[in-house]
């Protein structure tokens, strides 16, 4: 396993840090010429060099699709004066239509995740007290669970596919893990192996290289 620190914010206690899979290739992931981001509980996009954003919908952690024509997110609804509604949704760029996914069984959902075909979407779903990955068809159909919370288990946060959507990535901040779409885990890797003192938050991100040989981190230090 090879390490590769990319980058630290001067005042942050929180580094960037890629390693290297045992991976076979996988095909390339398509490049677009839009990024989307959230603010302000909204999803916007711009393009690659940050000119003109464009607020396109409310919600937040979107991912965009790798055709770069639509945009998976949460939505966030007020039911009580404590309670939300999550769902996810697919936004397209183009016309604005927003297709939300009331079908998955939750009203608890985040961080979608988008095959490199884009016809799969992996999200988290709480349909109970713990924790599922889940997939869903892009466009809302043939919701189905790959990992099944255990009560008493860490959740699984942070869910990205693998390039070749044979299996996807996660962790449960003390952990990486590649979970086969079967469910039964593939390989862990520790954290504090990768980085001394290092760990991931609920809210950390993965992401895999266009080759999917690498994973690039977002790594909390115990600073």
């Amino acid at each position: 396993m090879k390490k590769i620190i990319f980058g630290r914010a001067r005042h942050s206690p929180r580094i960037v840090v890629a390693f290297v899979l045992a991976a076979s290739p996988a095909s390339v992931f398509c490049s677009d010429r839009q990024i989307a981001f959230e603010r302000d509980q909204a999803v916007w996009i711009a393009n690659l060099n940050g000119t003109n954003e464009k607020k396109i919908a409310d919600g937040i952690s979107p991912a965009i699709s790798p055709d770069g024509t639509r945009i998976a997110f949460n939505t966030t609804e007020k039911t009580s004066d404590t309670t939300y509604a999550r769902h996810i949704a697919v936004i397209d760029i183009a016309t604005g239509k927003i297709d939300v996914f009331k079908n998955v069984p939750s009203d608890n959902s985040y961080y979608p995740s988008w095959t490199t075909d884009g016809k799969q979407i992996l999200f988290t779903t709480r349909p109970h007290e713990v924790w599922d990955l889940a997939a869903v068809n892009s466009d809302g159909t043939n919701f189905h669970v790959l990992k099944p919370g255990m009560e008493g288990e860490v959740t699984r946060y942070s869910p990205i596919w693998a390039r070749d959507s044979k299996s996807v990535f996660c962790e449960d901040m003390s952990n990486i893990y590649q979970i086969g779409l079967d469910g039964k885990m593939r390989t862990q890797w520790k954290i504090d192996t990768i980085v001394p003192e290092g760990d991931m938050s609920g809210d950390g991100r993965i992401d895999v290289s266009p080759d999917g040989k690498r994973l690039l981190l977002s790594i909390d230090m115990g600073e």
